[in-house]
């Protein structure tokens, strides 16, 4: 359900790993997305009418009924189901594992129960729990995307769990694509610290606390803002770039800012984090989430969450030391660690052996559970 008009960091995922299978597996990766009209296309994307629109889903669609996913999935009669969301799609990819007799893997792309707890208080945090334990329970396998999301999931119980982190294609998001003409044309000062957030405008991305941050530093920072229906806040210097579809587009702006900042704290990876440290930019984020998986002092600074003089001055604290010298560090830390194909490799390997029947234990990774766990339902 996260595929959609402006889908932003899962879909490229997904985009990736299907580029993947396509070039090195020989596999056949079939998506089935919701859309206005069912429709299906030769690469193999398979799209089920979905009437219900979320109102501030930014073009997202909820499924109401299971039953055309069921059959959508039945007909392509795959080898494995991966149920990339928490909600009804993922009760209709169990149903329609059951019935083909194949593994189901979920991918633990949102923390739900932040998530919920964030928009409509804390009294759903139990309720949530309950959920996640009885969804991702009945199935084969869970890939988490950090090591806290698979810390986090372990608490509740869960055993067949293994950290699968997001990579970046490091080709693409790359220094060289740094344009200097981009100042001139989106009219941003020359002189600028040119800072840059890449996402959707949501509650827990924490813009305020960003706004407020570079309220507080003022001259020369200023912040350019890239995606669907960002705030305008008109005491801070600021451009905005409206959704950008096109990751070539994305990763030469990316490389044409001087740093990236990030002060939400619900990230369970941070894959535009990624992609700007593959870009050379320092990273300022905050001390939550999965954020200090990927950025430590050495390629940027860490804020206490929901602190924006405290992220003000760790925005401060990057420029005062050596900029570029942090951003090729981050570079450096993501073409070792995140490549595509060392992300990939590791969960096709997993994939295969549940196909096979077999035991996940990749040595890696936290210990699997007895084989008997394994067994399809």
């Amino acid at each position: 359900m996260f595929w959609g008009p402006a889908s932003g960091g899962v879909r490229r995922y997904i985009l990736a790993k299907r580029a993947y299978c396509a070039a090195h597996t020989g596999l056949r990766h079939s998506l089935v997305v919701p859309g206005a009209q069912s429709a299906r296309t030769d690469e193999g994307v398979l799209t089920t009418r979905t009437v219900q629109a979320l109102p501030i889903g930014k073009g997202y669609r909820f499924p109401l009924r299971a039953q055309p996913w069921i059959n959508a999935l039945i007909e392509l009669k795959p080898d494995v189901i991966e149920a990339g969301d928490p909600y009804r799609l993922a009760w209709a990819a169990m149903a329609a594992g059951r019935s083909l007799d194949v593994p189901v893997v979920g991918f633990f792309h949102s923390d739900l129960t932040r998530m919920t707890a964030l928009r409509f208080g804390g009294w759903t945090r139990a309720p949530i729990k309950r959920y996640i334990q009885h969804l991702y329970g009945h199935m084969d396998w869970v890939f988490a995307p950090s090591q806290i999301m698979t810390e986090r999931l372990h608490g509740l119980g869960l055993r067949r769990v293994s950290t699968q982190p997001l990579g970046v294609d490091t080709d693409m998001f790359t220094p060289e694509r740094r344009d200097d003409a981009m100042r001139a044309r989106l009219g941003i000062p020359a002189d600028a610290r040119l800072l840059v957030y890449a996402g959707r405008n949501a509650i827990e991305k924490n813009l305020k606390v960003l706004f407020d941050a570079v309220r507080h530093l003022g001259a020369p920072y200023h912040v350019l803002l890239i995606g669907p229906d960002m705030p305008r806040p008109a005491d801070i210097a600021h451009t905005v770039v409206d959704f950008v579809a096109d990751p070539v587009v994305l990763a030469g702006l990316l490389a044409s800012c001087d740093a990236l900042v990030h002060a939400g704290d619900q990230e369970t990876f941070g894959l535009v984090i990624a992609e700007g440290m593959a870009a050379g930019l320092p990273v300022i984020g905050v001390n939550s989430g999965a954020v200090p998986e990927l950025v430590d002092e050495s390629v940027g600074a860490l804020a206490q969450p929901n602190n924006p003089t405290a992220f003000a001055a760790a925005i401060d604290s990057v420029f005062a030391r050596n900029p570029q010298a942090l951003g090729a560090a981050a570079r450096a830390r993501v073409v070792a660690s995140f490549g595509w194909s060392a992300r990939f490799e590791p969960m096709l390997s997993d994939l295969r052996q549940l196909c096979l029947r077999g035991e996940i234990q990749p040595a890696d990774r936290p210990p699997s559970p007895h084989p008997e766990h394994l067994s399809h339902e």
